[in-house]
């Protein structure tokens, strides 16, 4: 486990994870209080990386559990293997036939196969899902429950158990505890409140656009290729283009997507063109993309007069 916040801090940057004392914090307290982190927050800031990561720092293995609307315990915690439990019938036929032998009627046969049951519902045909698989394991996990805001209210309803107690209950099996207790991150982009049942069973973390600075040093970290300058001026627009009202807003996955563009192209520094034509990397959608162009021509305006109205044609940006 983490010995200090500062131990975060230390191994997410050698996994390269810049973590604010904010993040290595809550991470710190959920491994030692054994609770779940609930982080929130625009898509793109680095949430399911927080999970990924931390699982990289711990030495442990990832489960990763995909929300999406209809999600289900079967989907989720475990199913049936049917065909298996069909082909043991096959084989077992003669020992049934065993079993059978002498019954006096159907009530009777039933009730003899009845008493079997256990043969047939038992782990062995259990096919474990992500949940199962986390709870089960006999070396320690990081649990991600990744866009727990798709899933529907009632899946939500069903996590209670494992998130207070960390176990489940199979019906025909019974209760299963940890056998090594998951640390396990939920993530949401907010597409629906989650409610405060779940949030009391979790340590919350809201996680947003990083500010300038933290942004650059990302940059560095992830992309050491990448010129300080072309960085720079990656940033300085990224982050202009934040202020507008975006269909999607360019997370810091935007941004080095962007920049490991541009340097895979040998760029030094942005110009209009430049911008123009690798435009699609940070906007997703046709609209915002004439948004991000007017935003860029004001950009371009602002940064002239700033420079007195030096000589220069639109192509400097800025340069």
């Amino acid at each position: 486990m983490f010995s200090s916040i500062d131990d975060v801090i230390e191994r997410f940057k050698q996994n390269n994870y810049i973590a604010s004392r904010r993040i290595a914090t809550v991470v710190y307290l959920a491994s030692e209080l054994k609770k779940p982190i609930l982080v929130e927050g625009p898509a793109g800031v680095g949430k399911t990386d927080l999970a990924k990561v931390a699982a990289l720092a711990l030495g442990w293995s990832l489960v990763r559990l995909q929300c999406y609307e209809g999600l289900d315990e079967g989907k989720a915690l475990y199913e049936w293997e049917y065909a298996k439990q069909l082909l043991y019938t096959q084989i077992l036929k003669d020992k049934i036939g065993e079993v059978l032998a002498g019954a006096r009627g159907l009530n009777e046969a039933v009730d003899r196969i009845a008493r079997e049951d256990e043969v047939f519902f038992s782990e062995r045909f259990v096919l474990p899902r992500p949940l199962l698989k986390a709870i089960s394991s006999g070396d320690p996990t990081v649990l991600l429950i990744d866009e727990i805001d798709k899933a529907d209210a009632e899946f939500e309803a069903f996590l209670l158990e494992l998130l207070s107690d960390f176990q489940v209950t199979i019906p025909e099996i019974g209760t299963i505890k940890a056998k090594q207790m998951p640390l396990v991150i939920l993530t949401s982009n907010n597409a629906r409140e989650m409610s405060d049942a779940l949030k009391r069973r979790c340590l919350h973390l809201y996680i947003d656009f990083p500010p300038r600075e933290q942004e650059l040093a990302i940059i560095q970290l992830k992309v050491p290729e990448a010129s300080k300058k072309l960085a720079d001026e990656v940033v300085t627009v990224v982050q202009s283009l934040r202020k507008l009202d975006l269909k999607k807003t360019p997370g810091i996955s935007e941004t080095l997507d962007w920049i490991k563009a541009l340097t895979l192209l040998n760029v030094q520094s942005l110009d209009q063109e430049l911008v123009n034509e690798t435009l699609d990397t940070i906007v997703k959608y046709e609209g915002d993309v004439r948004k991000a162009q007017e935003e860029l021509k004001d950009y371009v305006r602002r940064v002239r007069a700033r420079r007195g109205g030096e000589a220069g044609s639109d192509k400097d940006l800025l340069n």
